[in-house]
């Protein structure tokens, strides 16, 4: 497994939901939303595997820290909340958290051009930066339909194997880390690395030039550099104070 570094130190249920919530806030920020569809969970910290994750029905731009639901491993709601909960959409997220206990956060979109990008042959093509970055960080899962049924687990967990990022064929894009800033911006590079790709088959890229081999295996180090040794989640903090200018009614 390529190891991505992260900024340390554990975090409370209080700043999970309002990390969570932001993240929420966030995707829908820069239009990768779809409709109330779609997932981010966190894991909270302690023996018990809850969760916290999106009440369902509730649009992403919507969603405050105490509307969250928390749930266990199955899905079902822990203690009692007013909103529902989609235990069908937590397959691909349960599936996640039980097998990587690194896997704190899992982020899930259904956003076009990263769609557009898996139903490509070759997927993701090492064409520009944000593309490198990822190099060596993506798995790829077969499209079994809508994620409703436990036997599709084993092959999700086997395709993301110890990656961080998950290009589900035909469905969407997957990200995960260790807190909900890696996960998020890892998810950036994701998205504007599949927006780039399309554009340039758009004009007529047939011939696309690539990336040197020598480089995509230098480039995780360069990035380390460049974050001031913080590691990916390095950006989520601006994210945040973004959130807090535009609207801070996510901490609700």
């Amino acid at each position: 497994m390529t190891e991505v570094p992260v900024s340390e130190g554990a975090q409370t249920e209080e700043e999970l939901r309002e990390d969570l919530a932001a993240a929420y806030r966030a995707v829908a920020m820069y239009g990768w939303d779809d409709l109330v569809f779609t997932h981010i969970s966190v894991r909270i910290p302690g023996p018990d595997h809850h969760f916290l994750i999106n009440p369902y029905g509730m649009l992403f731009d919507e969603i405050t820290a105490s509307s969250l639901v928390k749930i266990d491993l199955d899905g079902n709601k822990v203690g009692s909340s007013p909103y529902l909960v989609n235990p069908a959409g937590f397959v691909i997220h349960s599936a996640v958290h039980a097998a990587r206990e690194d896997a704190q956060c899992v982020l899930h979109i259904h956003y076009a051009p990263g769609v557009a990008v898996s139903i490509q042959p070759n997927g993701l093509e090492m064409i520009s930066q944000h593309a490198s970055l990822l190099y060596g960080l993506i798995g790829y899962h077969d499209y079994e339909g809508i994620a409703l049924r436990d036997e599709e687990k084993p092959r999700l967990v086997e395709d993301l194997g110890g990656n961080f990022a998950l290009i589900l064929r035909n469905h969407g894009l997957l990200t995960v880390g260790p807190n909900v800033g890696t996960a998020f911006v890892i998810m950036h590079n994701l998205v504007r690395a599949c927006e780039i790709q399309t554009m340039a088959q758009a004009m007529g890229g047939d011939d696309l030039i690539p990336i040197g081999q020598d480089i995509l295996e230098s480039q995780l180090a360069n990035s380390i550099e460049v974050s001031a040794g913080q590691g990916v989640d390095f950006a989520w903090p601006g994210i945040r104070r973004r959130l807090d200018r535009l609207d801070p009614s996510y901490k609700d």
